[in-house]
């Protein structure tokens, strides 16, 4: 058997999006037949759970903790700094950690895939692209065996700066499945949930960064009929704070509602409530138009839920034209006329549902992870 040694630098488990993919392409790499092992900086945590019961995960693959300093205790001192000094700590403990001479190295950050391309055989797993400091990613990458991204406009910029295509694989992220494809009706969901049972209920889940396109959402609310609520589900404290400060007006009126960050086995259910499902990201920022594989997108599609998404790169080449709606990314006047187009019980939309529904067997974590085994070997 084959070893895999994924290295991130992060709190592990976590409410961010990440963490959950991270662990569960560990538990998919153990399950396509490699010797996993997850090694992450040991760090306070107010998740108490292990990550296997906290991600719903079968308990296959090894954790090793590495000590580090935890500078994020003194983030109100340190400010940004508090990252930066957590980073070179846990940089340092890896430098002097001892890892299998023949395992595959496995990281998401360049930095990581920088020292571990000393220690032996590194795949650098690709997010994001730098808008500044491009020397500085082409210097941490310049001896990793291979990059796998999870969008076509990623590899792009990989092929523009000089990276050889063959080394280069495109795997977006994927779905369970299982997990997310539930017997359970709409009316039955929205009880189990207390939601209310007479609204038409659009609904978008995950963190309410800018270039999520949230506000756009939330602005499209306010053209909509007093007959629809939109759902807001999950987003840090802080985030959330801030959204709900900037929204108190619809809010109160109860034209949109946000709700805490739920446990990633809760989610099914929640999707399961809407008629809508949206997709609002903005199309101002690359990560957003050209770069992301949100896990959302395959989340929705599993829930045999009709989308509307905004009109961009980094969801027509997983979509097509026939899987959603598609309105014009920032433009709120739009996505609410699709929102109602949607809604339109008199219009049949049973097979856009269904071709994202069949899409999805292509995305499923398995698929992913042996495509990317079959890549490195």
């Amino acid at each position: 058997m084959k070893k895999l040694i994924y290295i991130t630098n992060a709190r592990i488990p976590t409410e961010k999006a990440h963490g959950y993919q991270i662990c569960k392409m560990c538990e998919e790499f153990s399950n396509v037949g490699q010797e996993v092992e997850l090694v992450v900086p040991k760090r306070n945590n107010n998740i108490k759970d292990d990550l296997f019961s906290y991600y719903s995960l079968k308990n296959n693959f090894k954790v090793r903790y590495i000590s580090s300093f935890d500078f994020f205790k003194w983030e109100k001192i340190l400010g940004k700094y508090s990252f930066y000094l957590q980073s070179l700590f846990f940089l340092l403990n890896i430098f002097i950690s001892k890892f299998q001479k023949d395992a595959i190295l496995y990281t998401r950050s360049p930095e990581i895939a920088w020292v571990c391309s000393y220690k032996g055989k590194t795949i650098y797993e690709a997010h994001s692209w730098p808008e500044s400091k491009i020397g500085l990613l082409n210097f941490f990458l310049k001896k990793v065996y291979k990059i796998v991204v999870i969008s076509n406009g990623l590899k792009d910029e990989f092929i523009n700066n000089g990276y050889k295509e063959e080394n280069i694989l495109v795997a977006p992220d994927g779905v369970d499945i299982e997990k997310f494809d539930i017997s359970i009706s709409k009316e039955e969901a929205r009880k189990k949930l207390n939601l209310p049972q007479d609204k038409k209920i659009a609904m978008y889940t995950g963190h309410l960064y800018k270039w999520k396109g949230v506000q756009t959402l939330a602005d499209a609310a306010k053209l909509l009929p007093d007959d629809y609520i939109i759902y807001f589900v999950g987003g840090t404290k802080r985030d959330r704070e801030k959204f709900i400060i900037k929204n108190k007006e619809l809010i109160d009126k109860g034209k949109i509602v946000s709700v805490l960050h739920q446990p990633h086995n809760q989610i099914p259910t929640w999707l399961k409530t809407a008629d809508i499902l949206v997709l609002p990201n903005s199309g101002k920022e690359k990560i957003s138009s050209k770069y992301t594989s949100p896990l959302k997108l395959f989340e929705y599609m599993v829930s045999k839920r009709l989308m509307v998404a905004s009109s961009l790169p980094s969801f027509k080449e997983i979509l097509g034209n026939n899987c959603c709606i598609f309105f014009t990314a920032d433009d709120s006047i739009d996505l609410a006329n699709k929102i109602k187009t949607a809604a339109n019980s008199s219009l049949n939309f049973d097979n856009v549902v269904g071709s994202a529904y069949l899409k999805t067997k292509e995305y499923t974590w398995k698929k992913r992870a042996n495509r990317i085994i079959n890549f490195i070997y």
